[in-house]
């Protein structure tokens, strides 16, 4: 495992770390035995950053993370988000008030005095303007709730208006093989401003996988069936955004440039890291198997020149005119 450190956190966190939505729910049905066997096997292989949020399985995917800790002794760091627990989600719910009645509800859920990084959850976009917001993020910090925040964020224009407020440590952005424009505009700032990238969304919700084809069906409660059009909340966030046959043909583009033994989510991984800004991908995992896979990713060779300047010409050719212009 190799670790980077993450932005103004100062924490050494693994190049491929672990994301909490799929243990939640909205990924089709979940089994906490299989759940906590990935996320034991996570800290085995060296994991040491889990991502969550309090509306992953409604708190479910916190508590598993509160189980883990109980269990293991080695220290480990946990992100969660809050606010889309806002009904209507309102740039005017993100006050005092229901930021703190989220953070103390998260803290319940990881049975933890402090949470070691708070991000706002893709809140609207007028939330990254607004001073007061910060302030009391601020304020949580020094009352000790918190030990550092940042913003989740579904666009560049915003990850680059979070991070002018010089306390936001980390942005959390979707950036994989078919979201290339964080990389493009927003990753030099970053870089600038001491700011830790989080890249989610990693394997474009399984088709970086290369295992879906035009036969894959989906679960009614996963989003991947429900959410194509953005119909429960950011269309980017199912698939990147991408057409779904348009990625398949895509992924059929980038098959042969895997090496031997090599799968294509691993390479998908290792891609991302390529990425000196990055600071850790997030991918999924319900089962030890899963985890594995995506461990490996972080001591697979550098990518060639090649490899990296065809995933581009793939990437301009197929996906840019679909999602570039959105994000």
């Amino acid at each position: 495992m190799q670790y980077r450190t993450l932005g103004k956190t100062g924490y050494e966190i693994s190049t491929i770390s672990f994301g909490a939505w799929a243990i939640g729910g909205t990924w089709g049905e979940v089994n906490d035995q299989d759940s906590m066997a990935a996320l034991h096997r996570a800290l085995d292989l060296g994991v040491n950053f889990f991502d969550t949020a309090d509306v992953y399985g409604d708190g479910h995917s916190e508590r598993l993370i509160a189980r883990l800790r109980r269990e293991r002794p080695e220290p480990f760091y946990v992100a969660t988000k809050a606010g889309r627990r806002l009904s209507p989600h309102t740039a005017g719910g993100y006050n005092r008030e229901n930021l703190r009645g989220f953070i103390e509800r998260s803290l319940k859920n990881l049975d933890v005095e402090a949470i070691d990084l708070l991000q706002l959850h893709c809140p609207p976009p007028e939330v990254y303007e607004q001073q007061e917001v910060y302030a009391v993020l601020d304020d949580f910090v020094r009352e000790g709730l918190l030990r550092a925040y940042g913003v989740s964020v579904e666009s560049v224009a915003e990850a680059l208006s979070a991070t002018t407020h010089p306390n936001v440590a980390t942005v959390q952005i979707i950036f994989n093989a078919f979201r290339f424009k964080p990389a493009e505009e927003f990753f030099a700032a970053a870089r600038e401003r001491e700011v830790g990238i989080i890249a989610r969304v990693p394997l474009a919700s399984g088709l970086l996988t290369g295992k879906l084809s035009r036969d894959s069906t989906f679960a009614q409660d996963d989003h991947r069936a429900f959410n194509r059009h953005g119909e429960a909340f950011d269309k980017g966030e199912t698939f990147s955004g991408v057409d779904y046959e348009t990625g398949l043909e895509a992924v059929e583009r980038l098959r042969p440039l895997l090496p031997q033994g090599v799968t294509l989510a691993q390479f998908a991984l290792r891609w991302i890291l390529m990425f000196p800004e990055v600071s850790c991908a997030i991918p999924g995992a319900r089962n030890p198997q899963q985890v594995q896979a995506n461990v490996a990713a972080s001591d697979l060779a550098p990518l060639s020149d090649e490899q990296m300047a065809e995933v581009k010409r793939v990437y301009d050719e197929l996906i840019r005119p679909e999602v570039h212009a959105m994000w």
